[in-house]
């Protein structure tokens, strides 16, 4: 019993300092098309790193929702404390968002160059390069497919170590997720915020994600609920759909009950209130070879 709780201590000391890790410039030099270089301008990664032995050397990107327009913290670090309990790195990405004046593809740059970054720094967190995923809720489940299904191999000659890396997740997890920009289903917030409030038809069914599956998108996650009404759960089934036809494995949960933007169960950092997704998420992590 004494080595269980010292296990538990040394696990709750390594979440704690976690979080107070300094957040790291994905560019230190200024990101692509920066307005500025205030706190919006500049996208981070903040590392949450489990107790070391309890850890597997998988690690996942963590985009948080809020409609591209502020980015929600309780699918944020809540999942990052949560993943740390399955032995999994998480990184929360701080993307650049529609309300400071960004548009698509900078959201999808942050994304992807959070991806590279955590391969080429591997090493220093002992992680294995061919298990890093990504993971998002919301509008943060959409930048989480649009990387899905937009990824490239890197550039091996680039003199950045950094973008010689590959962009493609090896899963992905998408929680209640925006996928669809066009039809009645479609969150408009998330489109005007991504595309601006005049973007074409044309550019928002480029991004409807569903249309962008391959045979080569990496395995999903997907879990919604029926009551979702912000973001109604035909924007999973159409995800999920496309994945079929395509051959890619996936899983996919509906819950009958529950609001949008839930997170873990509650805004609230309560164990006790853990939804049932969590359950069958770590069930699917362990078979893939991420989590214990």
């Amino acid at each position: 019993m004494k080595s269980i709780l010292c296990l538990w201590l040394l696990a709750a000391v390594t979440s704690a300092l976690a979080q107070t890790v300094e957040p790291i410039p994905l560019w230190p030099e200024g990101a692509p098309g920066a307005r500025g270089n205030a706190p919006q301008d500049v996208p981070t990664l903040t590392p949450w790193l489990p107790d070391p032995g309890h850890a597997t050397g998988a690690a996942i990107v963590i985009c948080p929702g809020g409609g591209y327009a502020r980015l929600a913290d309780h699918e944020g670090s809540h999942y990052a404390r949560w993943l740390n309990e399955l032995g999994i790195a998480g990184f929360v990405l701080k993307y650049r968002l529609g309300s400071d004046g960004y548009h698509h593809p900078a959201m999808l740059q942050d994304a992807a160059r959070a991806l590279r970054w955590v391969r080429a720094h591997a090493a220093e967190y002992h992680l294995d390069p061919q298990r890093v995923g990504i993971m998002g809720s919301s509008a943060g489940g959409h930048l989480a497919s649009t990387l899905l299904t937009h990824f490239d191999q890197g550039q091996p000659n680039a003199a950045d170590p950094v973008e010689r890396q590959s962009s493609r997740p090896d899963l992905g997890i998408l929680c209640y997720p925006v996928i669809l920009l066009t039809g009645p289903h479609a969150h408009r917030g998330s489109r005007d915020n991504l595309l601006g409030q005049d973007a074409t038809e044309e550019a928002a069914r480029a991004l409807s994600n569903d249309r962008n599956v391959t045979s080569n998108t990496p395995p999903c996650f997907l879990w919604h609920t029926v009551e979702d009404h912000a973001v109604p759960p035909e924007n999973s089934l159409a995800f999920a759909r496309a994945l079929r036809q395509a051959g890619v494995p996936f899983e996919l949960h509906l819950f009958e009950k529950g609001p949008h933007g839930m997170g873990l169960g509650s805004r609230e950092w309560d164990p006790a209130r853990r939804h049932p997704w969590t359950v069958a998420c770590a069930a699917w992590l362990k078979q893939r070879g991420f989590a214990r």
